[in-house]
């Protein structure tokens, strides 16, 4: 995936008009986007709706991820009881604290896919991992931690609310110290996991050039994906997130040259020399790249077993 768009659990509308964004998921939000008394609601609605597009099994669609409240809430049994009978892509774990929180969940999940004869592990789980202090201090752990995991993600906007900061960018748009640093361990930890890394939302949602940079930014530091905010968005996360061609030819062509050289560590490509860590890096370009090609070719949702 290269897009995954935030959307409104309580907003029908919002629903509707995302599958036409071009986005590769939709995150349907049980959480922040949904006030105390509107969360019942919303998860009748997000449970109707991906029951519908259900119904379009085989037909181009975007993966469905619902972002179900944190652990702590007392929300969470209930978002899982309403969601997990319609068998979404992904559940996305909101303030995660390493990888005891993915196998709470976890568990949680595996009960519920049990009675509603469910595939085990059918739904796969994306964490939130540095929305707190806490959770910065176990971005160690998920290594492991579930079969269902498969992403890790951050968040700089509650994690500056948990440190009581007053804002966590500076003038000049890009993020202070604090929210560089979760940045960049949520991307090693992803890495040490071997995760998929998804790059946090760009908030300005009518800054493209800002968006544009912050994207290419994080492709060039080893994210495959971005959140959005906005339909607006989508657009231009795709485009910088998708190789182009050039980068394509070059990657099979390392690919085939260490194909051709089966016993060597080194080949000369271009006059360059080409190693082992290129070939690495080569070989999860092309996979990355067959993902995004097959995503709105296979169904909406995970189907049941």
């Amino acid at each position: 995936m290269r897009s995954l768009l935030f959307v409104p659990a309580d907003n029908e509308k919002k629903l509707e008009k995302a599958l036409a964004s071009g986005a590769d998921a939709l995150i349907i939000d049980l959480e922040d986007s949904v006030a105390l008394s509107a969360k019942p609601a919303a998860r009748a609605i997000a449970s109707h709706f991906i029951r519908a597009q259900a119904g379009l099994a085989g037909q181009p669609g975007p993966r469905l991820i619902v972002r179900v409240n944190g652990l702590g809430t007392g929300q969470t049994d209930a978002d899982l009881d309403a969601i997990i009978p319609v068998v979404p892509h992904a559940i996305m774990l909101p303030k995660a604290e390493g990888g005891m929180s993915v196998q709470h969940l976890g568990a949680k999940m595996a009960v519920r896919e049990a009675e509603g004869d469910v595939a085990d592990g059918a739904i796969k789980i994306i964490a939130i991992a540095t929305e707190t202090a806490r959770g910065f201090f176990q971005l160690g752990t998920f290594a492991g931690a579930s079969h269902r995991l498969s992403a890790l993600t951050w968040g700089g906007e509650d994690l500056s609310a948990d440190l009581g900061a007053e804002r966590n960018r500076l003038d000049d748009g890009s993020y202070a110290d604090p929210y560089r640093l979760a940045r960049a361990m949520t991307l090693l930890g992803a890495a040490a996991a071997g995760l998929d890394p998804y790059d946090s939302v760009y908030t300005s949602f009518r800054d493209e050039a800002g968006l544009r940079a912050e994207c290419e930014a994080g492709r060039r530091d080893g994210f495959v994906a971005k959140m959005a905010i906005h339909p607006a968005q989508v657009p231009v996360i795709n485009e910088v997130f998708t190789p182009s061609e050039d980068t394509l030819v070059r990657a099979r062509a390392i690919v085939a040259a260490f194909a051709d050289n089966p016993g060597l560590g080194v080949v000369g490509i271009d006059n360059e020399m080409i190693d082992l860590p290129h070939l690495k890096r080569a070989e999860r370009l092309l996979a990355r790249q067959d993902i995004v090609r097959s995503a709105h070719l296979k169904d909406r949702t995970v189907p049941p077993a």
